[in-house]
């Protein structure tokens, strides 16, 4: 008999009452009715095993009904008694645990990603540490810097035809190289200007003793420029540069044939305007007149063309690659690049698989920081200019320096002064200065003259002289102005 009771009071919607009668006999008093009912039970239970297991049975019932495992109640008290109480509970933590789980899943797939790329992008860039050896061996020797924020970086364009996809641009005569362009990019301590200086590779200039790579070490001698990077490599280079310029060095980028290349392609091509068709056979160009796109294999033998365009000097020929690489920057700098990461990307791995860096810029973290800081530099203020020259006294088929023009321009570099450009029309002459004697134009201010500035009572004070200006262009021009 007991056994029965306590069977009924295990059944759902009912209690577990000693006379034997069901909840349906009066008013359900609540949902937490049958909890006291189970316990009650359970005492009674105590002398027989059978009721125990059935106990057991009820309590495992109530942890599935409250967990949700029990979608259905039977049409009895306890079912009416859960209605009248707190409505039922609702299956939610399986989806919720699948939910956190998907999400999980995701997140550490993105991070994965994520990872892949920057270790991808990271792993291919190239650091010179032979170079930073040189270069610390004569540290006594190399320029202070004068403004701690502002950088200067040596950019470097060599015409090695080692490598994959520079042979058929001439004979690799074992490796050997020359600097093909070389410029000095100085950014402003405030990063809102940068100018881009060249250094034509026929100007004649004193270059230093430098390690070779054999071991051996060259004399010292006045040679024309670009055979310092034969001679020594980018460190010697470099100490040519800052024994030219007064200027330090901060970082250096070596890029070749085919890393140009494939950064042009990257941002599918720069669009240019010519107004006579160009067929240079040794520079493997040939293009129509008018407004074109070209890709990465026009634009190289665009900026290298000597023949079959212009006049075929030098110096048209580091005027045309400071256009291109005005109008390269400006493409860069657009929002249909930056950011977008699908053009992003192709931009960044050309980028860091063409370039050969300085230990201190040869991760994609000190890359990143570097173009991050260029970003909002405006176009017009990204200047390009060559360093003042005239024909060489002895060898009119190279340059030297126009010494007084030449030394304003290193100076204003030097204290992180600006300088200001204008297009050769707009200049006398076309010798990389505004003036005809070779001098940096400066135009006099009117309350700077000393009838206004020593007037008894006078209050004005003297307003700062208009920067040096110098033949060049910017950036904002393009290749279609």
């Amino acid at each position: 008999m007991d056994a029965d009771v306590t069977h009924m009071a295990g059944t759902p919607g009912t209690h577990g009452d000693p006379d034997g009668e069901t909840a349906e006999a009066e008013e359900p008093t609540g949902a937490a009715e049958p909890d006291d009912g189970v316990s009650a039970d359970g005492r009674k239970a105590d002398t027989d095993s059978g009721a125990a297991e059935d106990n057991d049975a009820v309590a495992s019932t109530s942890d599935d009904v409250s967990d949700g495992a029990s979608e259905d109640t039977n049409d009895t008290g306890a079912g009416a008694s859960a209605g009248a109480g707190a409505p039922p509970p609702v299956r939610k933590s399986h989806w919720l645990r699948w939910t956190a789980l998907g999400a999980a899943v995701v997140v550490l797939a993105a991070a994965g990603t994520s990872w892949w790329f920057y270790t991808k992008l990271d792993g291919n860039i190239t650091s010179d540490t032979g170079a930073a050896a040189e270069l610390q061996t004569y540290e006594k020797d190399r320029p202070k810097p004068v403004a701690l924020d502002a950088e200067n970086i040596l950019l470097i364009g060599s015409d090695s035809r080692s490598g994959a996809g520079n042979g058929k641009y001439g004979r690799d005569d074992g490796g050997s190289s020359r600097s093909d362009t070389t410029i000095l990019l100085h950014l402003a301590a405030d990063r809102k200007s940068a100018t881009a200086v060249s250094v034509p590779r026929d100007l004649m200039v004193d270059i230093p003793s430098c390690g070779k790579p054999d071991g051996g070490r060259s004399k010292a001698q006045f040679a024309q420029f670009n055979w310092a990077y034969e001679f020594g490599g980018t460190a010697c280079t470099i100490r040519t540069v800052e024994k030219l310029t007064g200027v330090r060095i901060d970082h250096q980028m070596v890029i070749d044939f085919s890393g140009f290349k494939d950064m042009v392609n990257a941002v599918d091509g720069v669009e240019i305007c010519l107004k006579e068709p160009v067929d240079d056979k040794e520079a493997h160009l040939k293009l129509p007149a008018g407004r074109q796109t070209l890709n990465g294999e026009q634009a190289l033998g665009f900026v290298r063309a000597r023949h079959g365009i212009g006049d075929g000097s030098d110096t048209q020929r580091m005027d045309r690659q400071q256009r291109f690489l005005g109008a390269l920057f400006k493409k860069v700098q657009s929002n249909g690049v930056l950011l977008n990461p699908t053009r992003l990307y192709p931009v960044l791995d050309a980028a860091t698989k063409s370039i050969t860096t300085d230990p201190g810029l040869a991760s994609l973290t000190d890359l990143y920081d570097l173009t991050g800081s260029m970003r909002d530099v405006p176009t017009d203020k990204v200047q390009f200019l060559t360093v003042p020259r005239q024909p060489y006294s002895a060898d009119p088929n190279r340059d030297e320096l126009v010494k007084s023009a030449a030394e304003t321009l290193f100076k204003q570099l030097r204290d992180d002064k600006p300088v200001s450009v204008s297009p050769k029309s707009d200049s006398p002459d076309g010798d990389g200065s505004a003036d005809p004697d070779g001098s940096a134009d400066r135009t006099p201010d009117p309350t700077s003259s000393p009838d206004a500035s020593s007037s008894p009572g006078s209050t004005s004070s003297a307003s700062p002289s208009p920067a040096p200006s110098f033949t060049g262009t910017n950036a904002a021009d393009g290749m279609c102005e």
